[in-house]
């Protein structure tokens, strides 16, 4: 998740969305809002779960589901993303047709990952991932009836890249490393990030 927001949706949403609010890129001010929505939203399930009595390392499982939304989302976005692609010609749409294929494949491992790891039936896990394969689909027909202007497109990636960037950096990467405290887990994630560089450039970002 860190390289998907680091290397993929942050540049995106840059490119998309570059207009400046007091001298900063409105995909940026979008990103530290999404960043800070996802924190407020886990301290208001924190509160929630010590007001029910539940174990502060326990997880909570509408977090999981708030994330994998989320990817389904990006997926969804990926789609139009590749209608637009069309809509300019064959050539680009063959490109962005291989850039979001190869991207859902990482995506919908993201996505079933995360919904398992907050402790949600592997039942909502398959429909989550199930969703995120659709998502493109239904993301791609609609171009068919209306075009998302550009720069609504990149206020989208960069709020959710920061949302998506606050539960790598303060949920998942410190659990992965406080269950397993080994160089394999950091080699894991160095080599994950390494992956979605490799296939971004591929596919030409």
């Amino acid at each position: 998740m860190l390289g998907v927001v680091g290397l993929d949706l942050l540049p995106e949403a840059l490119e998309a969305a570059g207009d400046e609010v007091f001298g900063v890129p409105e995909a940026l001010l979008l990103f530290v809002g999404g960043f800070l929505f996802a924190h407020v939203v886990e301290r208001l399930l924190a509160v929630r779960r010590a007001a029910h009595g539940v174990a502060a390392g326990e997880r909570v499982p509408q977090v999981g589901l708030t994330a994998a939304a989320a990817m389904v989302g990006h997926s969804l976005m990926d789609g139009i993303a590749l209608g637009a692609a069309f809509q300019v010609g064959g050539g680009m749409g063959a490109t962005v047709a291989l850039a979001v294929i190869t991207h859902d494949f990482a995506d919908g491992f993201n996505t079933y990952t995360i919904t398992s790891l907050y402790g949600n039936a592997r039942r909502k896990a398959l429909a989550m991932l199930v969703a995120d394969a659709v998502a493109p689909i239904l993301g791609a027909a609609s171009t068919l009836l209306f075009t998302l202007p550009e720069e609504l497109l990149g206020g989208y990636l960069g709020f959710f890249g920061g949302a998506l960037l606050y539960l790598a950096a303060a949920e998942i990467l410190p659990e992965a490393h406080h269950d397993h405290p080994a160089r394999s887990t950091l080699l894991c994630t160095v080599t994950g990030v390494g992956f979605i560089w490799l296939v971004v450039g591929a596919s030409g970002g």
